[in-house]
Parts: C-alpha cells; structure tokens; sequence
C-alpha cells in the first residue's frame, strides 16, 4: 500500500463524533495490519473501525452479508439473484423488483479485490481508495460545499434500499463520483442498528479527496447568512444584489 502523503489533518477540525474510517480495496494481502476476528456486514466494519481504533483488514470469511458478493469475492446463489430474499423481508412487492435492483448494483469483478483494508483517520498510514465520513447535516454541507467549491460540481446521491454498500463502497470507488445518504433510510444498516438515523454518510473517493481537502482551507466554513436572522439575510441579499446591478450598470454603461 502507498503511504499517505495527503496532509488530511484538516478533517480533524469537524470535531466529527465519529472518525473518519480510510478503505483501501487490495488483491494481496495487506503488511502490518491485523485480520479482523469476527464476522459483520460491510456496513457495520466503518462502525468496528470507529469503535476499534487500529487498523484491520477483512477478507470474505469476516462478511456475512451481500458486501462480498459486491466486491466479488463470492458468486452470487440463484436464490439471491432470483430476488426471494427482499420478498421474505417484505421489502420489495415481488421477486421482479428486487432482481432487477441487484442487476443494476455496481460489482467489482470476481477476484479482483481479496482484502479490504480499513483505519480511523488517527492511525491512517496508507493514501485510501474511499474516505468516509458520517456527519451531521450542518457538516455535510461543509464538506459538500468543498465539493462544488472550485468546480461547481452537482451533488447528487445513489442508493437501494437494500445493498447500500454496492452504493456507499463500490459505486464511488468505481464511478469516481462522491456519495451520500442519511442514515436510517437503508434496510441493512436499519435493521442492523449501524447508526442512529439523521446522520450524513459521505464517501469520498480517491479522485475527490485532494480537491475537498484543499477547498476546506480555502473556503469559509460557516458562511455569515447562515448565523444572520431571517430579517439580517434579506438586508444582506437586497445589499448584495444592488452593488451588483450598480456594478454592471458602471462596467456596461448602462
């Protein structure tokens, strides 16, 4: 693994209740760190790290739900492609829907990744495929700002209500885009009891975490309006729009 050279102490300054968790998807197996000894859905392993505070790794035998059938660990059963599983939870109307929700989930290819390297950001030593970060709305909106900050880039958001971590792990490592969605919304990580609902899960691929990281010491984090009182924002917002008409008119000659 690549030791980390990106300088991610700004993260530190969220104070986030939960740390930051760094995810490197490797074929060989990883040196230095220790194998997990337990079994738990690829979900609950950013929470395991959170609460475990070293370094681990995982291979299929530590997951016991669909995150190795995502990462291509283990072939899927007829049963699971069939779409049975969602109808016995309830979840989905017939096997139809639910079979038509897993063809579309992002895969990696079969055997490509073996091991599956995690750390909180405190004992974060290697550059991570996938940053990830469970936030507080207001914080979301910090670091997706970041996002948009130089590039004006869309925020958009993908997600299943079951096979979540198709959605949070995979799709951005493969896609390059960041993700996001609120806790509680998903039936693995609901049931599972992973986190308490209303919380922001943002992942941040490799390809976006320079750009979100130099952006948050650029920008101004909480900007004036957001502190202001409704009647303070709207003097504020006819202030700025009319330098901008006197603005042009003095530039255009108009």
């Amino acid at each position: 693994m690549r030791p980390l050279q990106t300088d991610l102490s700004i993260y530190r300054k969220f104070n986030f209740e939960n740390q930051p968790v760094g995810i490197k998807f490797l074929l060989n197996r990883p040196k230095g760190i220790e194998q997990l000894d337990k079994s738990m859905a690829f979900c609950e392993m950013i929470k395991e790290s959170q609460q475990r505070g070293t370094p681990f790794y995982i291979t299929k035998e530590n997951e016991d739900c669909a995150g190795k059938l995502m990462l291509g660990m283990e072939d899927p059963s007829p049963i699971g492609e069939s779409g049975q599983v969602g109808i016995k939870f309830g979840i989905f109307q017939e096997p139809r829907a639910n079979s038509r929700l897993l063809k579309d989930s992002p895969k990696i290819a079969r055997g490509a990744v073996n091991y599956v390297a995690f750390s909180t950001l405190d004992k974060l030593t290697f550059e991570p495929d996938l940053f990830l970060l469970i936030a507080s709305p207001s914080q979301a909106e910090i670091v997706l700002r970041a996002m948009s900050y130089s590039t004006g880039e869309m925020w958009s958001s993908k997600v299943t209500p079951v096979g979540a971590c198709a959605w949070l792990f995979i799709y951005p490592y493969q896609s390059g885009n960041v993700n996001y969605v609120a806790t509680g919304m998903t039936f693995g990580m609901k049931a599972r009891k992973v986190y308490p609902e209303g919380w922001m899960f943002i992942s941040i691929p490799y390809t976006w975490i320079p750009v979100i990281t130099q952006n948050l010491h650029q920008m101004e984090w909480v900007l004036p309006s957001y502190t202001e009182s409704r009647e303070q924002f709207l003097v504020r917002h006819d202030k700025v729009m009319q330098e901008l008409v006197q603005e042009f008119q003095n530039t255009s000659g108009k």
